[in-house]
């Protein structure tokens, strides 16, 4: 009869010991996710700030620049549409500058895009003084949230109708090369 009442001992102690078990790693289990990196996010006016630099070369040239200040990655899909002060269409996108993959941004991170303002065949120029970015959706059909301002340089810059700009580039040097 001891005999018995010792597995039996046994046994509870090896089941007390599987429960506990079990529930360490249910708890450790459920704390993962939470734990987790967030999902990416699309990159807006909200979690970016965006600025605009005149650059020496190439000449009739602009730096945008795009960087993230929120808390989670951003993804800065395709190109920015662009409006020069109240321009009844977007800006074009130059496709040959599409990159191999999205532009990716762990906060703090900058994507560049390069802006073509003028150029000896373009005609109908004028002085802008504004300009308004708009986040490409996933889809690149769209935007995205509202449009940043971004300010321009003092006086305005010149535009003509063979203004472009490229998609987002993850350095400035790969933007200013179109």
């Amino acid at each position: 009869m001891r005999l018995s009442t010792k597995a039996t001992a046994a046994a509870a102690a090896i089941a007390a010991t599987l429960s506990l078990a079990a529930i360490g790693t249910a708890s450790t289990a459920s704390a993962a996710p939470s734990a987790a990196k967030a999902a990416p996010v699309t990159c807006t006016a909200a979690n970016t700030k965006v600025t605009v630099q005149q650059v020496d070369r190439p000449i009739n040239h602009l730096l945008l620049k795009a960087k993230n200040t929120g808390t989670k990655t951003c993804f800065a899909y395709g190109a920015p549409f662009l409006r020069f002060d109240q321009a009844q269409s977007a800006t074009p996108w130059v496709e040959d500058s599409k990159p191999q993959a999205v532009v990716t941004l762990e906060p703090g991170q900058t994507a560049y895009a390069g802006i073509g303002t003028s150029s000896p065949e373009g005609s109908e120029g004028y002085q802008a003084h504004s300009l308004g970015v708009h986040f490409s959706n996933r889809n690149m059909d769209g935007s995205v949230g509202n449009p940043a301002s971004a300010k321009l340089p003092a006086g305005g810059v010149y535009v003509d109708s063979s203004a472009y700009v490229t998609y987002w580039q993850t350095s400035a040097a790969d933007a200013l090369q179109w």
